[in-house]
């Protein structure tokens, strides 16, 4: 038997329950779910309902066009079924830096042709829109961009979108209050259209050093995630506009500069049990011209995409359908290389018995959960993970 009273349990709980409660609210854990691999950026002037296969079928003919292929050979069945099948996961009509300024009736048209467009035929497992940021020039634009496009896209609609298959993007964020303004936003149009609350969920932008380090020199992302009131699905990293706003020069400018790492790593580490997904930027070197410039141009996307895979960022922005193949053929290897022996140390894990690696329960749920990434995007199957994916998610 031991001395201490009983009371200093109940002086224990007493303290610590409210703060259980709020890291429990606060890191949920990993969002439960498919993630998809990229996000294609389309002008909304440039979105019709056929994009999608019209997508696939050009990747496809950039591989015919443009040997050898970008690719080892074993993966050649799992790329072009791919790219038949599911050529775009996530889908972004962009109003914004790729759609421009144009007059309001000229805007308004694009937002209702658009939304219309996806109500019709672009099929992709995830989509949505990027607004213009809500700072004084454009807010107001903004605000009567994703009016417009919700009107066009709910009216007559038997139901919206499922829940967390549309998202908006909020470019240009720098402070909390902005993304304060976007959950009061998304409230007030959840009203007007009759939506479930909480149906309308957006994506952080960030694009300028102020989203990574405050004036006080604090971190400023986990103050965005806090401001979001569990509306914000992601945190995407904005390559070029970050990288400008910091002084480096355009021929520097990428995704894998250290000043883009240091900002991805800050965002990684607010995000990370959030349920927040992390999403890398994108390239402007773009695999088109004559074989040689598309061969370059897919070895530095793979060597980009690959980077990232291996940091921890498993999505990344496409820009150009040439730039498809080297998305999943990268993303496939990644998963596939290290799928024997995650599956092997996943096992040792849960038979209890040495395998020269002594793995820690959070290094388990990091092995079923890199084995659930694969599966949902297409690299792996079942049978070659020897789990269901119901007991890899139990995990």
């Amino acid at each position: 038997m031991g001395r201490l009273p009983e009371a200093v349990q109940a002086e224990l709980a007493e303290r610590l329950d409210p703060v259980d409660a709020e890291l429990g609210r606060r890191y949920p854990g990993r969002r439960p779910g498919r993630q998809p691999v990229h996000t294609v950026y389309v002008p909304a002037d440039r979105c019709h309902a056929g994009l999608v296969p019209e997508w696939g079928a050009l990747a496809l003919a950039a591989i015919v066009d443009h040997p050898p292929r970008p690719y080892p050979g074993e993966l050649h069945d799992l790329v072009t079924g791919k790219l038949r099948r599911e050529p775009i996961e996530d889908l972004r009509i962009d109003f914004e830096d790729g759609y421009g300024v144009r007059d309001d009736s000229t805007e308004d048209a694009a937002a209702r042709a658009a939304a219309r467009a996806l109500r019709a035929g672009l099929e992709t497992p995830f989509a949505g829109v990027r607004i213009k940021s809500l700072t004084g020039p454009v807010r107001r634009r903004a605000v009567r961009t994703l009016d417009v496009f919700l009107d066009a896209l709910l009216d007559g609609a038997a139901a919206p979108p499922r829940s967390g298959r549309f998202v908006v993007t909020l470019p240009k964020v720098s402070v909390p209050a902005q993304v304060e303004a976007m959950v009061l936003l998304c409230e007030r149009l959840e009203t007007a259209y009759g939506l479930p609350a909480g149906w309308l969920r957006f994506e952080v932008q960030v694009e300028t050093p102020a989203a990574i380090l405050g004036p006080e020199g604090l971190a400023t992302p986990g103050r965005l995630i806090g401001a979001a009131a569990g509306r914000c699905a992601g945190l995407h990293y904005g390559t070029y506009d970050y990288s400008a706003a910091c002084g480096i020069a355009a021929a520097q400018q990428s995704l894998a500069h250290p000043a883009a790492d240091f900002a991805k790593a800050v965002l990684q580490v607010a995000a990370a049990e959030t349920g927040v997904w992390l999403s890398d930027g994108s390239t402007n070197v773009l695999p088109v011209g004559d074989t040689a410039a598309v061969q370059a141009g897919w070895t530095e996307h793979a060597r980009l995409v690959r980077r990232s895979l291996e940091r921890g960022y498993y999505q990344g922005w496409d820009l150009h359908p040439a730039q498809l193949p080297t998305r999943f053929a990268t993303t496939y290897a990644f998963f596939r290389d290290g799928r024997v022996a995650a599956v092997g140390r996943l096992r040792a894990y849960l038979e209890r018995r040495s395998a020269g690696i002594l793995d820690e329960p959070a290094t388990a749920r990091a092995l079923a959960g890199y084995l659930l990434r694969g599966l949902d995007c297409g690299a792996l199957t079942e049978a070659e993970t020897g789990f269901d994916r119901a007991a890899l998610a139990a995990l």
